[in-house]
């Protein structure tokens, strides 16, 4: 896909191309607000070009993408023709550490009592009333 036309792109619609916004609107305000990274430099304008080897470095919630442009994009194809765009250089998600607690295991006398709690107590007091 490397033509003369792609070689420089709008960095809006480049996001868009890659499939890293959802439109080019929301690339050009996520740019806007400086989530967005060209060469290490923080850029503001969804104007500005980008070019192929340029390194984009992109802050979303919940991670940080390192894109290397490896293309520029001609259309807004499949997620498979998307990455063939950049070369992703992101480092590994954390692991998630494991919680030792078992789910839905709780300490004693923490909380309402659970239906077997329940089932004991009022077993314990009919007991007492025969007694």
């Amino acid at each position: 896909m490397t033509g003369a036309a792609t070689e420089r792109q709008r960095i809006d619609k480049w996001l868009f191309f890659a499939r890293v916004a959802k439109s080019r609107t929301l690339a050009g305000k996520f740019v806007a607000s400086g989530h967005v990274r060209l060469n290490r430099d923080k850029i503001s304008l969804p104007s500005q070009i980008v070019k192929i080897g340029d390194v984009l470095t992109i802050s979303l919630e919940r991670r940080i993408l390192v894109l290397k442009i490896a293309d520029g994009g001609s259309r807004r194809g499949p997620a498979s023709e998307a990455q063939m765009l950049y070369e992703d250089l992101s480092p590994p998600a954390p692991a998630k550490a494991e919680s030792p607690a078992v789910v839905g295991e709780r300490e004693a006398g923490a909380g309402r009592p659970t239906k077997r709690n329940r089932r004991e107590i009022d077993r314990f007091r009919m007991s007492r009333a025969d007694d």
